[in-house]
């Protein structure tokens, strides 16, 4: 019997086969956070996390969160804040997190916030809010990013969520350049170089609107943020990613190279 278990734990290593998971196995997945189904390309290591905020897939390698997917609607931002209360991810290995002394002499040393993925301010209804905390959804982002145009983007997607009711957002990071290490992590880890952010807001049952956007870490505080507008195919190509698998793709082909100014002119209020 021994000698069987080897020779079918030889076959799957010699065939690449996981026995509980493969490459396609997260197309069964479902949840309230993904349209369309959520985004493949990660590596099978990953660990998926679902919570009532929010959904990612944080990767053991990197130490932060490949994508993180959320639904918004008006329920979901109207509520009473809490503080900033950072901890490590609960339901992953010491290994594969960082713990809250990773990030000291951050800011002070590389200008390094403690940057949401899905941010804190998008879930004061939600019952877990102090789940967009913990360090999975963290990442170390430069100040005046995170405190410049990707808060700005963020306070657009909560105007779109108030204004058509529901939406869908899906935000990760990108590895492009090399970028310092938090100076006092004990673990390996990999700083992000940049950051994507797509938005999706079905208008009705036939028609879907899309805005992504890509911000480097340098992104300078006050700017344009029609500057950062790409289209669907620039995300997928720049993150190995792929999104909205399970739309139909004729449907899906209109939209990846699309660049809707029109929607987002006619929904940005800079003000």
């Amino acid at each position: 019997m021994n000698n069987l278990k080897y020779i079918i734990i030889f076959v799957y290593v010699l065939f690449g086969i996981n026995p509980l998971f493969t490459k396609d196995c997260y197309k069964e997945i479902h949840s309230k956070h993904f349209i369309y189904g959520m985004p493949l390309g990660v590596p099978e290591y990953n660990d998926l996390i679902i919570r009532d905020s929010y959904a990612l897939s944080s990767n053991d390698s990197t130490k932060f969160a490949d994508w993180v997917a959320y639904y918004l609607d008006s329920a979901t931002i109207i509520g009473n804040s809490i503080e900033r209360s950072w901890s490590a991810e609960p339901w992953l290995s010491e290994d594969e997190t960082l713990e809250p002394a990773d990030y000291k002499d951050a800011n002070k040393i590389y200008k390094y916030d403690r940057g949401h993925q899905a941010p804190l301010a998008n879930f004061k209804g939600n019952r877990d809010i102090e789940t967009t905390n913990y360090l999975s959804n963290i990442t170390p982002q430069k100040a005046n990013l995170n405190q410049g145009m990707w808060k700005i983007l963020e306070d657009f997607e909560r105007q779109l969520a108030l204004k058509y009711k529901k939406i869908w957002v899906m935000t990760g990071p990108i590895y492009e350049n090399e970028m310092p290490s938090l100076p006092n992590a004990d673990e390996p880890h990999k700083v992000p170089s940049a950051y994507w952010k797509i938005i999706s807001i079905p208008i009705n049952n036939e028609e879907i609107k899309v805005l992504s956007f890509i911000m480097d870490q340098n992104t300078p505080r006050k700017s344009d943020l029609q500057k950062y507008l790409v289209n669907l195919l620039e995300v997928e190509r720049r993150t190995k990613l792929t999104f909205f698998n399970d739309l139909d793709q004729n449907i899906k082909s209109k939209l990846i190279n699309k660049i809707d100014i029109e929607f987002f002119e006619n929904n940005f209020n800079s003000k």
